[in-house]
């Protein structure tokens, strides 16, 4: 298996969770870091406590030039980029019908369009040097959830993306996988729990495993044995590998009554909290 020092990884959304975990696992290990992220405050404080190891760019996915300009400073800094982890993402809350739209529009646009400019800046250097991309999906892109739309649909959109680019670099050298988890404790989860009493209870009625919450650790182990990999599909826990395969069973008609039965009770309170609170997005611009 390929060895992660020396490396050269770009990682979006690092700043805080998953992300910044994934960058301390990965410089433990002797990767070079390149590390993005809005939130400028912990992203310099990352920064200063991996030293020279990384190098961080206050950029949002959501710009195309700003994603080129952090790219150029990594490989200024280290001469290229070999891995991506494409991990930034927000989720936001609410039925279809009540959600704002302008929230809508930005969860899509930091979760797929941010994924599309992630990779547009970074690909000339990855041809290059015969890289890997990492792009984060999720359980959400074959198990819907009542109240998550923009998410379900962002996640699902990420993975088919992961799918296409596939095909098209494989021939330049450049692997691509994609990464879907269950819930994570990460920020992100915990301020939905916090703000949302709709959204911890539809957890709970969530069948089997499916509402259960893990550790961080186990993500960040996975990411970076999925980097090392250069695995096409990363699952966490392992059997989100089985919802997988049997997407088709999770959006049927038999599937979707264990939570169309709480759905009427759940998804007006869940409106009432979002508009209470006068917002739908996370606090946070991280991936879970």
């Amino acid at each position: 298996m390929p060895t992660l020092s020396n490396k050269v990884v770009l990682i979006t959304g690092a700043a805080r969770g998953i992300g910044a975990e994934t960058a301390r696992a990965l410089a433990a290990k002797g990767s070079k870091l390149v590390l993005t992220d809005v939130d400028e405050a912990p992203l310099r404080e990352l920064g200063l406590e991996l030293g020279d190891s990384a190098v961080t760019v206050v950029a949002d996915v959501r710009d195309l030039t700003a994603m080129e300009a952090a790219v150029d400073e990594g490989i200024v800094k280290f001469g290229g980029i070999d891995l991506v982890l494409a991990n930034a993402g927000i989720s936001s809350y609410g039925s279809v019908l009540q959600v704002d739209p302008e929230t809508f529009a930005r969860v899509l646009d930091i979760n797929i369009l941010g994924v599309f400019n992630t990779v547009r800046a970074t690909l000339p250097s990855l041809i290059e040097r015969n890289g890997y991309i990492l792009v984060v999906s999720s359980l959400a892109a074959f198990a819907p959830c009542p109240g998550l739309a923009a998410y379900n649909a962002s996640k699902a959109g990420v993975e088919q993306f992961a799918n296409a680019l596939r095909l098209e670099v494989a021939h330049q050298g450049v692997d691509v996988g994609s990464a879907h988890m269950a819930w994570i404790d990460t920020p992100l989860v915990r301020d939905a729990k916090e703000d949302l009493g709709a959204f911890r209870e539809m957890l709970d009625v969530m069948p089997g495993p499916f509402g259960q919450t893990m550790t961080v650790d186990k993500c960040v182990d996975a990411f970076v044995d999925g980097l090392e990999g250069r695995k096409r599909k990363v699952y966490v826990p392992r059997w989100v590998a089985f919802a997988g395969h049997f997407r088709s069973v999770l959006n049927s008609a038999v599937a979707d009554r264990a939570l169309l039965k709480h759905v009427p009770r759940l998804l007006p309170k869940m409106d009432a909290e979002v508009a209470a609170l006068g917002r739908s997005t996370s606090k946070r611009n991280i991936a879970r």
